[in-house]
C-alpha cells in the first residue's frame, strides 16, 4: 500500500500547498480535510492542482467548498471576504464546479474516518459514511441546485432516529463541516469558535464528547484553525491556520500513532482575523474603545471641575480665616489699649 498523507485546510493557499508537496513522496496518496478553497489568494490555481492530481488525491467537502457550490448555483451571496471570483469566472467554471459537487462529504478507509469538521458522538463509522453517501446523492443529482437552498440553516441541532429527510441530511450537513462543540446528547452548537480552552460543563469539543461510538475509528478532520494541531491516537485535527499565518500541515497515516510522520510549513499571513471578514466585530471594538475613551473624558473633566471648585472653595476659607484672624488681632489690641 502507498504512504496517504492526510492534509488540513488548503483555503486557496496553493504557494504553501505546492511547498508542503515538496516535502512528500511523489508517489504517496493525498487526504484533503475539505476547506480547498476561499479566503486565500489563489482559489483557482489550489482547485485545479488539485484536480490535475487525479486519482491520488481523496477530498471531502467542507463549509467553504459547499458554499462555492451555493454561489455558484445562485441560492446564495457571496461574502466580502470570499475569494471564489477567480474560479466562477473561469473558463472552465462548469467542469470544476462539477467536480466539486462530486466529491464525498465523508470517506473511511484503513481504519481512519475523514470528515471536514466533526461527528455526532451518537453515529458510529458505518452510520456516518451512510449519512454522508445520502446527502452526496442529491448533490450529484439534476436537482443538486435546489437541494442546496433548503440545506442552509442550523435547525435541527440535534439527532434522532425520527428526522425527515431535509432535517436529517440538514443536520448532516452541518456536523460534517461545521461542527465544533456539542453536548452528549448530540446538540450541536453554532457560536463557539475558539479553541478547546472554550469547553464548559455541557459544551465539549465534539472529539470528547462521553461515549463517542466513533471512538474504535481515527477520526482526521481540518476546519478549526483556533484549535491547533492535535496528535492524539485516535483524533488528527489537521486545521494549524494556513491562511491566518500558521501552518499547513501533513500526516502520514498509520496503523499505530508511532508510525506517524508530521510535516508542516510556515505559511505567510494572508487574512488578518480581526480583518474584513469580522469587520463590524472590529467596528464594535472601535465604538467600544471610543466610548471608553468618552467616559474616562468625561470623567476627567469632572474632576477638573471638581478640582477647580475645590481649589476655589480652599481660596476662600484662606481668605475668610484671614479676615477672621485679622479682626480677632483688632480686637485684641482695643482691649489692650
Amino acid at each position: 500500500m502507498r504512504d496517504i498523507y492526510a492534509i488540513g485546510d488548503l483555503q486557496g493557499c496553493q504557494t504553501s500547498f505546492e511547498q508542503l508537496l515538496e516535502h512528500l513522496p511523489q508517489d504517496s496518496d493525498l487526504w484533503l480535510a475539505g476547506d480547498l478553497i476561499n479566503r486565500g489568494p489563489r482559489s483557482l490555481d489550489t482547485l485545479r492542482h488539485v484536480i490535475a492530481l487525479g486519482d491520488r488525491v481523496t477530498a471531502v467537502l467542507g463549509n467553504h467548498d459547499l458554499h462555492l457550490l451555493a454561489v455558484a448555483a445562485g441560492v446564495r451571496q457571496a461574502h466580502g471576504s470570499d475569494t471564489l471570483d477567480d474560479i466562477l469566472n473561469a473558463p472552465d467554471r462548469d467542469a470544476l464546479i462539477d467536480w466539486v459537487r462530486r466529491q464525498p462529504l465523508a470517506h473511511y478507509a484503513h481504519g481512519h474516518l475523514m470528515v471536514h469538521a466533526g461527528v455526532l458522538p451518537q453515529w458510529d463509522a458505518e452510520q456516518v459514511v451512510s449519512l454522508a453517501r445520502d446527502v452526496q446523492t442529491q448533490l450529484r443529482g439534476p436537482d443538486w441546485k435546489t437541494f442546496l437552498s433548503r440545506m442552509f440553516g442550523n435547525q435541527p441541532d440535534q439527532w434522532h432516529e425520527g428526522l425527515g429527510d431535509e432535517d436529517r441530511r440538514r443536520l448532516t450537513i452541518n456536523a460534517l463541516t461545521r461542527m465544533r462543540f456539542c453536548t452528549a446528547d448530540g446538540r450541536i452548537d453554532f457560536k463557539i469558535k475558539e479553541g478547546a480552552d472554550a469547553a464548559t460543563e455541557a459544551l465539549k469539543p465534539w472529539f470528547d464528547a462521553p461515549g463517542r461510538r466513533t471512538a474504535n475509528v481515527t477520526m482526521v478532520f481540518g476546519h478549526w484553525s483556533a484549535l491547533g494541531l492535535v496528535m492524539r491516537d485516535n483524533v488528527l485535527g489537521l486545521d494549524t491556520g494556513c491562511v491566518w499565518g500558521g501552518e499547513l500541515t501533513a500526516v502520514k497515516l498509520a496503523d499505530s500513532p508511532a508510525g506517524r510522520e508530521l510535516i508542516q510549513i510556515d505559511c505567510p499571513q494572508i487574512r488578518d482575523p480581526l480583518g474584513s471578514a469580522d469587520s463590524k466585530k472590529r467596528s464594535k471594538m472601535k465604538t467600544a474603545d471610543k466610548a471608553e475613551d468618552a467616559l474616562k473624558a468625561a470623567k476627567a473633566e469632572k474632576l477638573d471641575k471638581f478640582g477647580k471648585a475645590a481649589r476655589k472653595l480652599e481660596k476662600l476659607e484662606k481668605v475668610a480665616k484671614a479676615e477672621r484672624a485679622d479682626k480677632s488681632e483688632k480686637g485684641t489690641k482695643r482691649k489692650g489699649e
